[in-house]
């Protein structure tokens, strides 16, 4: 069994890691205080991420993208975690789910966003339906070669930002699920769309995660994206992706939180003795160590089934689950290391500290994929 990456991966990793290094790393501070990317940092980051390919990495070939796969995703959303999560948002590249779009929705929306000229954002989860995303009460209903789009949207990454939104929408209220959802693309500035408030959060500063609000939203029905009724299978197709993106990204940050870990116990002396020689420093190392590795093999291991084809919905739950949960102890853990120094802005820890939170409760809590699990098991056995 070759645990291995390939040769065309690992120039990626380390093209994405000079990347974050040189481009990213810098502007951390900058943007955590500003709780903001202005605008002409964002639009220079983006051009270099379109002319490193990273914008259409996972968009096929003839959609004009890199045509990569879930393994590639990992990698990148890897080197990408080693950075805050508002540098690596600037950099993201569109929903792969606009691929699916018709022809001219493609060179509406998936093209301009390849070329850094637009961008979207998707938007699922409403005040009554979070990880029950079935229960979304936002509708969408047919008038002509229209339909009207009413209800309310929140915690919309980039909500603010966006140039257009990939909106999930009831239009058969008995089907729901099964066929009564459906996935729209929606214009900023159509009458009747509104962003609402943007939500203060306890972490991930530079971002924005805002309310969307669609009163009397007239779209015409070419904006549906995809087939009329199957928003949800979408979604769901995205949420996986999404899950293991999330997962990959809580292992740069562990990476680097060990990192920090390794080195400041080496060089930090207590009562005559190095950090490191302390069994109890060293316990909270070796099991950092070892959960990180432990993630990282579940999350490879999800993304590879995936290109081959295999159903990756217990995988990435698994992965999302324990890599989350994993970068939240060693953030603790790590704080805990560098003592009173770590709870100050001085040092980028406590930042992590509050942005991986958010990791155990975006695209699934982990209570929610515990039991998704769970289910999977009992109903296999």
């Amino acid at each position: 069994m070759d645990f291995e990456l390939p040769e065309e991966l690992k120039l990626l990793r380390d093209m994405v890691r000079d990347f974050v290094k040189k481009a990213l790393l810098p502007l951390e501070d900058q943007v955590e205080e500003a709780d903001d990317v202005a605008p002409d940092v964002l639009r220079d980051l983006r051009v270099q991420a379109r002319d490193l390919g990273l914008l259409g990495l996972c968009i096929p070939k003839e959609c004009g993208g890199a045509g990569m796969g879930m393994l590639a995703n990992c990698v990148v959303r890897e080197e990408l975690g080693r950075t805050s999560l508002a540098m690596s948002y600037a950099v993201r590249g569109p929903s792969p789910i606009l691929s699916l779009g018709t022809a001219e929705q493609r060179e509406r929306y998936l093209a301009p966003c390849l070329q850094a000229e637009k961008r979207d954002c998707f938007s699922l989860t409403e005040p009554n339906a979070g990880s029950d995303a079935a229960a979304i009460q936002t509708t969408a209903v047919r008038d002509g070669d229209d339909f009207i789009l009413n209800g309310t949207k929140i915690f919309v990454t980039d909500g603010v930002k966006a140039d257009f939104v990939i909106l999930f929408a009831v239009t058969d209220k008995e089907k729901r699920a099964r066929g009564g959802i459906t996935a729209f693309l929606v214009d900023k500035g159509t009458p009747g769309f509104e962003v609402g408030s943007v939500f203060k959060k306890m972490g991930w500063r530079g971002t924005d995660l805002a309310e969307l609000v669609f009163t009397d939203c007239r779209v015409p029905a070419a904006q549906v994206l995809g087939e009329v009724g199957q928003g949800f299978t979408l979604a769901m197709k995205w949420i996986d992706t999404g899950r293991l993106g999330i997962a990959s990204a809580a292992l740069g940050t562990a990476e680097r939180l060990l990192k920090m870990a390794t080195d400041y116990a080496g060089q930090r002396e207590t009562f005559g003795r190095r950090l490191a020689e302390r069994q109890a420093i060293q316990w909270m190392i070796a099991d950092s160590a070892t959960e990180l590795k432990a993630a990282r093999l579940l999350v490879y291991q999800a993304a590879w089934s995936g290109e081959q084809g295999q159903d990756t919905r217990q995988a990435a739950a698994m992965a999302k689950l324990y890599a989350t949960e994993m970068v939240g102890r060693v953030s603790d853990r790590v704080l805990q290391i560098h003592g009173g120094m770590g709870y100050m802005k001085d040092l980028p820890i406590e930042r992590m500290y509050r942005d991986v939170r958010m990791g155990r409760i975006a695209d699934g809590t982990s209570e929610i994929l515990r039991s998704f699990i769970a289910r999977g098991i009992l109903k296999g056995g």
